[in-house]
């Protein structure tokens, strides 16, 4: 779905999610009743009561940002000083406690528990780090970012598709800070690539160029315990998405790539476009690579009703590569990087036996 522009996220969306915020509250006392009474005699794990209580506290925290941004956008002389220094900090003060907020909830309500493992030395220094992470599973792009804030104590520029801007308070926050929105370019042979043929769209070398350029601007100036953050793999795991990344592989004449991306069983094969960008952006920057597991498997909205209450562990694993270990050739630092999504796909399995 086509994102809609600026004035109507800001102008129609947040004050819309404001007011379904209001009303949420106002009924959610009778529903919650209503909800408790069906599941007694129903769904003794109280799957409908819980979903209420946790879509009514992400509507109230949506609302609640967006007022709370607003005071800010006031206080900093109606945008004026927006993007000082000390307005960037006070932004991500705010993100990180209303993503602390948000978790405690999550973990309360859905008995949802985060376990982060992390090298020996993790913290021992300030330098900017560029952290590739795989994408799977519902909010898992939140938890990253709260474990980023709140654990590793760094200051996230994140790449993230443009689509996460329909979430007002998210459209609002993130464009205020160093972030960057992208718009994939379609896959061959889907639906998106056939209209972008039919409609003689830039060719997918431009667009990738455009891309790459956003992201090494992103890169460039990072500071002390900033941190780039990007999904190398373009998108959530799913089988489909899965299999449209070997053919497009295939389709490259990538006939030894495809088959190693073949043998990846969950995770996908990594973009390396952007990911590279950001490195050669950032010559000293060291790499985090985070693997998960715990939600992956949970991808329509039927797995997420059947999950209720999750009763699980997000393990996530962080191994720190040191700048000197990635190579520079860009063939041997792609075979460098499918290496480490092999590692990645071998940890997940390894969780799942």
């Amino acid at each position: 779905m086509r994102l809609p522009p600026k004035w109507v996220r800001r102008g129609i969306l947040a004050p819309l999610v404001i007011a379904l915020a209001l009303v949420v509250v106002a009924l959610l006392p009778a529903w919650l009743a209503i909800a408790v009474i069906v599941s007694i005699f129903v769904e003794p794990r109280l799957r409908t009561p819980r979903l209420l209580v946790m879509v009514a506290v992400y509507l109230l925290w949506d609302a609640a940002a967006i007022v709370a941004l607003f005071a800010l956008w006031v206080a900093s002389g109606f945008g004026w000083r927006i993007h000082s220094h000390g307005f960037q900090r006070a932004h991500y003060r705010f993100v990180a406690r209303m993503l602390e907020f948000l978790f405690w909830n999550v973990h309360w309500v859905l008995r949802l528990d985060i376990d982060v493992r992390v090298p020996e030395g993790f913290h021992d220094d300030d330098e900017p780090r560029v952290i590739a992470s795989r994408h799977a599973g519902p909010g898992d792009s939140f938890i990253l970012i709260h474990a980023v804030l709140n654990w590793f104590d760094r200051s996230p520029r994140i790449v993230l598709k443009d689509t996460m801007q329909w979430d007002p308070a998210v459209d609002v926050v993130l464009n205020r800070l160093p972030n960057r929105f992208i718009a994939p370019p379609p896959v061959a042979g889907t639906a998106g690539g056939r209209r972008r043929a039919r409609r003689g769209g830039a060719p997918s070398g431009s667009t990738a160029l455009a891309l790459t350029d956003r992201i090494s601007e992103l890169a460039s100036d990072m500071g002390p315990r900033d941190a780039l953050v990007i999904f190398p793999e373009g998108g959530n795991f799913t089988p489909e998405r899965r299999a449209r990344a070997i053919a497009r592989l295939r389709a490259a004449g990538l006939a030894a790539a495809a088959e190693r991306a073949a043998r990846l069983m969950n995770v996908m094969a990594p973009r390396p476009a952007g990911l590279f960008a950001a490195l050669d952006a950032a010559p000293h920057a060291d790499v985090f690579l985070v693997a998960h597991t715990g939600l992956d498997r949970i991808r329509t909205v039927g797995d997420v009703w059947r999950a209720l209450p999750t009763d699980k562990t997000i393990t996530m694993q962080v191994w720190n590569v040191p700048r000197t270990d990635i190579p520079d050739d860009h063939d041997a630092r792609t075979d460098w990087l499918m290496g480490e999504w092999e590692r990645i796909d071998g940890w997940i399995e390894a969780r799942r036996r």
